[in-house]
């Protein structure tokens, strides 16, 4: 494993970090840490605990029967296990899934839900709220004149940037998406990564993704993990290049093997 020296400033904070399915170690106590305010792209093929790790960040891990989790992740110096609420601390992490999941609700109301149910309750405060999320989301124009209709009826592309408002009605401290991209086209992708590179500027946000020159765009470092361990993780103009510190990282990212 091949890692560069520590920053001062950790948003987040991974110590050892091990998970199992049962019988089975998916993650072999992995390290490494995400600053504030940077897009930090995770790579590496199928199956290799991208997906796992980002759960085990908000602690919905804990919804798959038979885990175990060892080692520490730290938020802003606090351990997530030690946490007085699981709830405020998965708002504090928002999740963007690789589907749309649209709750069969209208588009207003899949935006509002988190908030409602938080408290909030004044109609100007809900809809500055939800006009806001659907504008940092790039979906505010195309909606406006019809926030009563069925979020579930949007297309593909819509609903996925409908979940992200969704995740974004949190006021979330980080922002973890996994394979956004997976299931639209590459003109809403575009869409979508030019939304965070505004929105890196209030959050921290971690990208899981398959697209090796989407974590070349959009990150400012990137972490290759394979089969539960990673095998590098350094600033991108690194990981990129043409001697990146470990031949597998050359052979990924170049499209070798994976």
């Amino acid at each position: 494993m091949v890692m560069t020296a520590d920053s001062p400033g950790k948003k987040i904070e991974v110590d050892g970090l091990r998970l199992r399915y049962g019988a089975k170690e998916v993650i072999h106590g992995i390290s490494f840490h995400v600053e504030p305010h940077e897009i930090f792209a995770i790579i590496g093929p199928a199956q290799s605990g991208k997906t796992s790790l980002l759960r085990c960040i908000n602690r919905t891990i804990e919804f798959t029967a038979g885990t175990r989790v060892g080692g520490k992740v730290l938020v802003d110096g606090e351990d997530v296990q030690q946490v007085k609420s699981v709830y405020e601390l998965r708002r504090r992490i928002g999740m963007v899934a690789p589907l749309p999941v649209g709750l069969p609700l209208s588009i207003y109301d899949n935006v509002a839900f988190a908030p409602r149910a938080a408290g909030v309750r004044g109609k100007d405060d809900l809809d500055g709220l939800i006009e806001r999320c659907l504008r940092q989301a790039a979906l505010w124009d195309e909606v406006k004149d019809r926030l009563d209709s069925l979020g579930t009826k949007l297309s593909g592309g819509q609903q996925q940037r409908l979940t992200i408002a969704r995740a974004l009605s949190h006021q979330p401290e980080v922002l973890c998406l996994d394979e956004f991209s997976i299931a639209i086209d590459p003109v809403t992708t575009m869409r979508i990564e030019d939304v965070l590179k505004e929105l890196k500027n209030e959050m921290t946000i971690i990208l899981v993704t398959n697209l090796v020159q989407q974590a070349r765009r959009l990150a400012s470092r990137t972490m290759f993990l394979w089969n539960g361990n990673i095998v590098e993780v350094d600033r991108n103009e690194v990981i990129f290049s043409d001697a990146p510190a470990s031949k597998h990282t050359l052979d990924y990212v170049n499209g070798i093997f994976g």
